[in-house]
Formats: structure tokens, C-alpha cells, sequence
């Protein structure tokens, strides 16, 4: 059988602090899905999507890539194939250029000149900002930067892209821009985020997390029509959706 592209299996996670963040997430996303995390703040949102690349490794449960688990053996590899794009993007721009920011990643994984360019030229053309390769990342606006932090992971050429909040504090404009921007991109993608309606125009199918643990899952029609579900964990309807469709999911009140 095809493995998942990604799966969580069993996943716990405590903070030193004693905060138990996940409590046994078990989640499967395969290859090429559009899947859109949904949930409170503290929901576990963010601490899942750190485990999907080793950042941050399960108390206990496992988490691999495409059946490889993430271990202190395997790490590199699965970041290769991993690409985490995080919310504030001033955590993926630190150098003097743009260009440079983007090579980065592929220069650290030995990559001739040739190669790192052409995948860095590749990247910036596809979010839209090859002509601003010589600027240095604090002189873009925030919206360009958002896209640029995109760039240094479009670059890695990774399976999977997990996104914390792409859209948020964006202008209507440039949200606009970067629903398209994903909406084009092929590898299978994980986005948590508060945006509603861009879990519903992008994803076909919603998760929602609360308390550290998976209280749907399921197509993203029925699961962001429930308007009961949502209200009950902290979310709103989207703006596309008037009425409550049918309900088909998997879904625990426990």
C-alpha cells in the first residue's frame, strides 16, 4: 500500500513547563491533499505542525514521512522532503538579500552554484518577486516578505509544505494574491490557520484540533458547514457557507 505523505500517529506532546499540548493526534495526509488545521488558540495547532519535521519530537506516538519516522537518524532527510513555513516570516529572512535568503537552504543541503541558482530563481518567480532578489528582506513590505519566507522553502523543492497562519495580517489584497499563490503549488499542503474562508477556497478537506486532541475530520464541506461544531471550538462560518450542509465526518465531543 501507499504510505501517507505524512502521518501522526498516537501523537503526544508536554512542554518542560508540564503544558500537555497533544493528547494521542492521530492524522494521515496523503500525497497531494489539501488539508486546513482549524482550531482555537492553543488548540495544538502549532505544536503538531513542529513535529512535522522534527522540530519538536513526540512524548510518545511517531510521526513519518512518506513511512520513514522522523528519528535523530532520519531528521535531515525528512526536513528535506518537509518544508515549514512559519507565521511571522522575519523567522525565515536573516540574510543581506532576498537571493540570499532563498539559497540558503539549498546551498546547506551541497548544492552546486548552478543548481542553487536555478532553484532560487524558480522559487522567486513563483511567488512573484524575481525582481526583487537583490533587496534586502527588511526593506519589503510585509505582504512581499510573507512570500519571500515562502520562497526559501519553495526552494528545498519539499513533498509536503506546512503553513501556520500564510494569510494572516495580510492586506485584502495581498491575501487575495497568496490564496492564489498556494492555490497553484502541487505538493500536498497543511495549513493551520484562523482564516475560515481561505481553509474553504484552498482545502478540501478541515481537521479541527482542540484541547490537544482531533474533534473532526472530515470533507471541508461538511465539517465548515457545522455551524454547531465550530461554535462549540472557538471557529466561525466561512463567508461561502449561509446554511449547515449534511454532516459525514468523523467527529468526537469527548
Amino acid at each position: 500500500m501507499t504510505q501517507p505523505a505524512l502521518r501522526f500517529s498516537e501523537v503526544t506532546h508536554t512542554y518542560p513547563d508540564g503544558t500537555q499540548a497533544l493528547r494521542g493526534v492521530s492524522l494521515g495526509v496523503d500525497a497531494g491533499e489539501h488539508v486546513a488545521l482549524l482550531g482555537p488558540n492553543g488548540a495544538g495547532k502549532s505544536t503538531l505542525m513542529l513535529h512535522a519535521n522534527g522540530v519538536l519530537r513526540a512524548t510518545s506516538g511517531s510521526v513519518a514521512v512518506g513511512g520513514v519516522t522522523v528519528t535523530d537518524d532520519t531528521v535531515r532527510a525528512v526536513r528535506a522532503r518537509v518544508g515549514l513555513v512559519f507565521q511571522d516570516p522575519d523567522d525565515q529572512l536573516f540574510m543581506t538579500t532576498v537571493y540570499d535568503d532563498v539559497a540558503f537552504g539549498p546551498l546547506n543541503m551541497g548544492l552546486d552554484r548552478a543548481e542553487v541558482d536555478e532553484r532560487v530563481h524558480g522559487a522567486l518567480h513563483a511567488v512573484g518577486l524575481a525582481e526583487l532578489a537583490t533587496k534586502a528582506g527588511q526593506h519589503l513590505s510585509f505582504g512581499q516578505r510573507k512570500r519571500a519566507a515562502l520562497a526559501t522553502v519553495l526552494a528545498m523543492r519539499p513533498e509536503v509544505l506546512v503553513l501556520d497562519e500564510p494569510t494572516s495580517n495580510l492586506d485584502p489584497r495581498a491575501r487575495r494574491d497568496m490564496i492564489a499563490l498556494l492555490g497553484r503549488l502541487e505538493a500536498t499542503l497543511v495549513v493551520a490557520t484562523h482564516d475560515m474562508d481561505l481553509a474553504w477556497e484552498l482545502c478540501e478537506r478541515a481537521v479541527v484540533l482542540d484541547g490537544g486532541r482531533t474533534v473532526a475530520d472530515g470533507p471541508r464541506d461538511a465539517v465548515m458547514a457545522d455551524e454547531a461544531l465550530l461554535a462549540g471550538h472557538g471557529l466561525e462560518l466561512p463567508l461561502h457557507v449561509r446554511l449547515g450542509g449534511p454532516v459525514g465526518y468523523n467527529r468526537s465531543d469527548g
